[in-house]
């Protein structure tokens, strides 16, 4: 992986078990305005996702929305995926458009933070920020592989603070984490290399 910080684009979050407390507490950290967009995959019921939104959308400084299949991907925006669909993304000659589907699931998952993950690989490579949170099982690992080879930053929950260590757990045991944090100290990092900020 590359040794300098890429410039970010886009940052990509999964999660699952625990996953709400943990996106309230990353997401409310996140200060407006805000440079790039934030793409969310929470394994969760159809019914519950608007829900997560509300609360979000309450404890948040940005705008938190449910996806909708081809809206436009906008900075300064917290877009999650709605229950039942995978969230994907795709850029054709213009700007970059949501892209949602009913594919089949995807480590039992539907929505797959593997599917968000490898389409913000293709889409933004290196300038993906991507986060796993608390959450069972292993959905996201194979889209970190393809941002790690990338040059893509990875930050992962600790197991200390995760309600459920597989999801991050599988991506730190890989080796492809950039950092293992405390959920306390998530939001500042991205914060500090969305910004651009120097290493405290």
């Amino acid at each position: 992986m590359a040794t300098s910080d890429p410039h970010i684009d886009v940052v990509v979050i999964g999660a699952s078990t625990g996953g709400p407390n943990a996106l309230e507490v990353v997401l409310a950290g996140l200060p407006a305005p805000w440079p790039v967009p934030v793409l969310v995959v929470q394994h969760m019921p159809v019914h519950f996702i608007p829900m997560l939104v509300q609360r979000l959308s309450q404890r948040c400084r940005l705008p938190v929305t449910v996806a909708t299949h081809d809206q436009i991907v906008q900075p300064g925006t917290i877009t999650v995926a709605p229950g039942g669909q995978h969230l994907s993304i795709e850029r054709r000659g213009g700007p970059v458009r949501v892209v949602l589907n009913e594919d089949p699931p995807e480590n039992a998952c539907r929505p797959a933070a593997d599917v968000l993950f490898r389409a913000s690989a293709a889409v933004y490579g290196a300038g993906t920020l991507a986060v796993v949170l608390t959450g069972m099982g292993y959905d996201g690992l194979k889209g970190c592989k393809a941002l790690h080879g990338l040059g893509a930053r990875i930050i992962v929950q600790d197991e200390a603070t995760s309600v459920v260590w597989g999801m991050p757990g599988a991506v730190s045991q890989a080796g492809l984490a950039s950092r293992e944090l405390p959920l306390p100290q998530i939001a500042p990092e991205i914060v500090r290399h969305v910004l651009r900020q120097p290493q405290p």
